[in-house]
Order: structure tokens, then C-alpha cells, then sequence
């Protein structure tokens, strides 16, 4: 067997989102041959890609079929996650930066928010979070945080903010500032002056991934993350009430409003139904049925998933250890999930040319 026998059959393995082969994709790299044994490393986009166990199973098949049926393929699933990002003046060591919107306070964005952070963290990518919600910060209550204070770190020259870590995850909030029952009683100059100081004043590392928590509505902090942050997408949460879909497809409109239009990467329904423990089969949808996915195909954005309502969720936002880190959860599961879309929607988008983004 030679590198070049190897190269060839995975040239006709697929990547099944970006739609091109492993080598042309230049996701293989260090084949190393010692008589049957065939070792090499596969690059993916993402460490969250929920395509990973497929695209393995294709390369051995492949190196099976089309080079040697006595091969033993060892393969080493590693992953780069990509960036698209021209523009490094602001957050240059981020590569991608999600929003998480709602047009309605009460539907779960923070919880959403907080538990993508922790699946993706788990999924092994470096992520940060950072609440944007000035007014109502939730996010040190979720990681059980509350009493914690971020300390300052000198960056050539500069003291910048050092981000509290909890679950894999760095945060930061307006919560770590204050006293846990002082109002934020700020004008939106005093808002926007904040979230300048959370973006720029702060050591965020490398990151594959920055969460922005934001508040509900269309205001000014969002128009000031729109300026002042190159989002890669945004992710809209809603429940399937009327009323919480009606604000959802008004926040979803200003996002294509603003001078740069920033790209829906889905749609996650939260509150979608409840079953109880005791019946297990039975699916009641007390806020409605069916909203999410009505409104991702109206948007044609992708469907990212549903929330059901899941007693684990409310509790652990309450105790500081979110649904996420709650190992073999059906909670846990389904934010899982919904990481591993986001990612893959990521890596579609970063894959996609500037122009066809912006003609979208």
C-alpha cells in the first residue's frame, strides 16, 4: 500500500455538508503505512459535527474497498473549527460569534444560551459567553456564579477583565459587577458604553466560539452588537405561543435590517411540549404546536430543534448546574443536538462565499 493508494480512495469519501471530498477539503493529514496498518488523522470543522462517526465509517469502508480488504485503518478524528472572518480588528482571536435572540422576554433564550455554551464546551471547542442582557442578567445565577468577581490581567500594557470559567466555559456578565439584588437602573448610552467595555476591555482568548446572550426585544443593545461585533449568525429562540412568535419574526427581521446583515443560522423551539414521567407516551403542547418549524420554513432558515418542557432545565438554571452537565439527561441529549446543528450551520456558513451569504 502506498500514501497515494490511500489518498485516492478517501477522494471519494464526502463530506456530507460541505458537499466535497476529505482531500480536496484537505481534512487528511500524517498517513502513516506499517505494513496492514494504515493510520492517518481526519480534520473536521467543527469538534461538535454530528457527522463525525458517518464520515469514519467511510474512510475505513473506502480504504477496504479500493485499496486492501486486509488494511486495519486506525484514524484519529481531530477538528479545526473554521472562521470566515475578514475583519480582526474586534475579537481577533474568536473565530465565530452567535447571538442568541428572542423578540420576547420568557422563553428560555438564557437558558438556551447557557446550555448551547456548556454542549459545545463538552463537545471539546473553546467557548465563551457573555451576557449581554444588562437590564436582566441571568447567566451568573445559571453557572451558579452569583458571588464571583472577574479579576484584571495587564495585556501589554492594558488591564483587561479576566472572564469567570465554570463548566469549560468563559463568562462574562454585568451580574459579576454588581450586587445580586441591585437594579440596573442605565439609560442605553450607559448600556451600550458596558457592553463596549465586556467586548474590548476583556481577555477573551482563543475562542472557537463567543455566545452573545442578548435581551429581548429590538433596542439598543442589539443595534450596538450589530456595530460594534462581527456576528457570524444568530440563533432565534421562541415557544410555539402566537404572541412569542409574532416578536421572534420581528427580532428575525432586524437582523436582515441593520447596515450588516447578519445570517439566521435557525430556528430552537423551546417549551415545545411536556410529557409526564408517568406517561411517558403522551405529549402535551401547552403553548401550541408546531410554531418553530411553521416559522423556520416561512424564514427558510434551518430547524435547529425543540426544547420539551423538562423539569431539569428549570432546575438546574435555578441551582447553577444547567440541563447540559446533567450526564445521560434527555435534557442533556436534546441540547446536544442542537450544538451539533449549530456547528454544523456554522461550518456550512463559513464554507458558503461572502457573496452568496449577502444574496441570501
Amino acid at each position: 500500500m502506498e500514501k497515494s493508494d490511500i489518498l485516492k480512495a478517501l477522494s471519494t469519501v464526502q463530506e456530507p455538508d460541505l458537499k466535497k471530498d476529505l482531500v480536496s477539503l484537505k481534512m487528511i493529514q500524517d498517513i502513516e503505512i506499517d505494513g496492514n496498518l494504515v493510520s492517518f488523522k481526519v480534520v473536521l470543522t467543527t469538534p461538535a459535527c454530528p457527522m463525525k462517526e458517518k464520515i469514519e465509517k467511510d474512510c475505513i469502508n473506502a480504504i477496504l474497498k479500493l485499496v486492501s480488504d486486509q488494511a486495519v485503518v486506525k484514524i484519529e478524528m481531530t477538528a479545526n473549527v473554521t472562521s470566515n472572518r475578514s475583519d480582526k480588528l474586534t475579537l481577533p482571536n474568536v473565530k465565530n460569534i452567535i447571538a442568541i435572540a428572542s423578540g420576547k422576554g420568557g422563553v428560555g433564550k438564557s437558558s438556551v444560551a447557557s446550555n448551547l455554551a456548556i454542549a459545545l464546551a463538552a463537545k471539546g471547542a473553546k467557548v465563551g459567553l457573555l451576557d449581554a442582557d444588562i437590564h436582566g442578567p441571568s447567566v451568573p445565577m445559571m453557572f451558579g456564579v452569583m458571588h464571583e468577581q472577574p479579576l484584571m490581567r495587564n495585556v501589554d500594557g492594558k488591564e483587561l477583565m479576566v472572564p469567570i470559567e465554570k463548566y469549560g466555559v468563559k463568562l462574562l456578565s454585568i451580574g459579576f459587577l454588581i450586587k445580586p439584588e441591585q437594579a440596573v437602573v442605565w439609560r442605553g448610552p450607559m448600556v451600550s458604553s458596558a457592553l463596549r467595555q465586556f467586548v474590548n476591555d476583556t481577555d477573551w482568548g482563543d475562542l472557537d466560539y463567543l455566545i452573545l446572550d442578548l435581551p429581548p426585544g429590538t433596542g439598543d443593545v442589539h443595534l450596538t452588537m450589530v456595530q460594534i461585533v462581527p456576528l457570524t449568525g444568530v440563533v432565534m429562540v421562541t415557544t410555539p405561543q402566537a404572541i412569542a412568535l409574532a416578536d421572534a419574526y420581528k427580532a428575525a427581521t432586524m437582523f436582515g435590517m441593520t447596515g450588516v446583515k447578519v445570517p439566521i443560522l435557525g430556528i430552537v423551539e423551546n417549551m415545545a411540549y411536556f410529557t409526564p414521567a408517568e406517561l411517558p407516551d403522551n405529549k402535551y403542547h401547552i403553548f401550541g404546536y408546531g410554531g418553530g418549524k411553521t416559522m423556520s420554513n416561512e424564514l427558510q432558515v434551518p430547524f435547529l430543534g425543540e426544547v420539551p418542557i423538562f423539569m431539569s432545565v428549570r432546575e438546574g438554571g435555578d441551582t447553577g448546574a444547567p440541563a447540559a452537565t446533567m450526564d445521560g439527561s434527555p435534557a442533556q441529549k436534546v441540547f446536544f443536538q442542537i450544538a451539533e446543528k449549530v456547528a454544523q450551520q456554522i461550518a456550512v456558513l463559513n464554507a458558503t462565499p461572502k457573496e452568496e451569504v449577502a444574496n441570501a
